[in-house]
């Protein structure tokens, strides 16, 4: 057997659409990782981006486990003494912007650096059902079925 180490030019990058409706949260993000890093293809090269696009619609309505909508916060700083500021995850949900949940928790499996980054903006992550991708003609992928836990009832 030959090791496969595929180039940047080889790559074949396809388009994926995902449904959040519904979905566990960090189960959604574990998948998309994978599938922005290229870990599901057989010529997975480490050093190469050879991940697909990925499109999430209806970020809006993913589902978090446990108490985590009241305890797990996301924290910044302003810049200034004492500017110390943290917002739920289920405000940030329920706010203008539910999408940057998503985003981050897909941010925090992917590596760091240069390649992490460029894989990062191969992800699309919408609030509602509608999404400006449909000349790449993605393929939907249904991550409910994949699992039953994937899905909160």
């Amino acid at each position: 057997m030959k090791t496969v180490s595929i180039k940047p030019a080889e790559v074949q990058k396809n388009w994926w659409v995902i449904d959040a409706n519904g979905l566990v949260l960090g189960r959604l993000a574990s998948l998309v990782a994978n599938r922005l890093r290229g870990k599901h293809k057989p010529t997975f090269t480490p050093h190469v981006d050879c991940g697909d696009h990925v499109v999430i619609v209806n970020a809006e309505k993913v589902k978090v486990t446990g108490n985590k909508a009241d305890q797990s916060v996301f924290y910044w700083h302003t810049g200034y003494p004492g500017g110390i500021k943290g917002r739920t995850q289920g405000q940030i949900l329920t706010g203008k912007h539910p999408e940057r949940v998503i985003e981050k928790a897909v941010e925090r499996m992917i590596t760091r650096g240069p390649l992490g980054r460029q894989q990062m903006r191969n992800l699309h992550v919408y609030a509602g059902p509608a999404h400006p991708h449909d000349g790449q003609a993605p393929k939907a992928l249904d991550v409910a079925s994949m699992n039953r836990k994937n899905r909160v009832a």
